[in-house]
């Protein structure tokens, strides 16, 4: 039976175009993703970091999908300005509160799209002498990729166009819609640029 998403929805419907991506498609790869991660990572005690806030829902669905001891911590950044997110400068609102070295790290990302903000967080986190350092993304949308990362997991690849839902933003608001939409342009008034990294 064909699930019509944005009747669920009313209040948020509106604004979108249509789903691209449905919640079983979604939660079909994450279980993939836990799959393969499990199977890498028996016996090394992976400890998951994210950024908050987009990143929540993937990282709550993936480690579900992942039964192995392990450790989650979050960073929490914020750009100093549109200059400096361009130039993939951030400030850390929140660090790591377990230390990395020596660990096994999987750093969880909801969307890459520059690689700019990504790129500067791993080089923090490989001063922490990790035993190991590797990237799961739900959404890539390497169109506008400016540095090449290394994806170890990767869920889907995202046409380049604004897209919210499961996790994805704007102007914090849709992140808790089950599925992946597309934006109306008319729900876009200025809005930034992109809504990835």
């Amino acid at each position: 039976m064909q699930v019509d998403w944005l009747a669920r929805y009313p209040d948020l419907a509106p604004a979108i175009r249509e789903v691209i991506l449905a919640p079983d498609v979604i939660q079909n790869r994450i279980a993939e993703l836990g799959v393969a991660i499990t199977r890498d990572y028996r016996d090394r005690d992976p400890v998951f970091i994210g950024v908050l806030k987009g990143v929540l829902f993937f990282m709550a669905d993936l480690l579900r999908q992942v039964p192995l001891p392990l450790e989650v911590d979050f960073l929490a950044v914020s750009n100093y300005s549109k200059e400096s997110r361009d130039q993939g400068l951030v400030r850390l609102m929140k660090d790591l509160d377990v230390p990395l070295t020596g660990r096994h790290v999987i750093f969880v990302e909801d969307v890459i799209d520059t690689g700019l903000t990504l790129n500067y967080l791993l080089r923090i986190l490989r001063s922490q002498h990790p035993a190991s350092l590797e990237v799961c993304v739900l959404f890539n949308k390497a169109r506008h990729r400016l540095i090449d990362i290394p994806i170890k997991y990767k869920g889907f690849d995202l046409p380049d166009r604004f897209v919210v839902g499961y996790g994805l933003d704007h102007r914090e608001k849709y992140r808790n819609l089950p599925f992946v939409g597309l934006l109306k342009p008319e729900a876009i008034l200025e809005a930034p640029e992109d809504n990835g990294d």
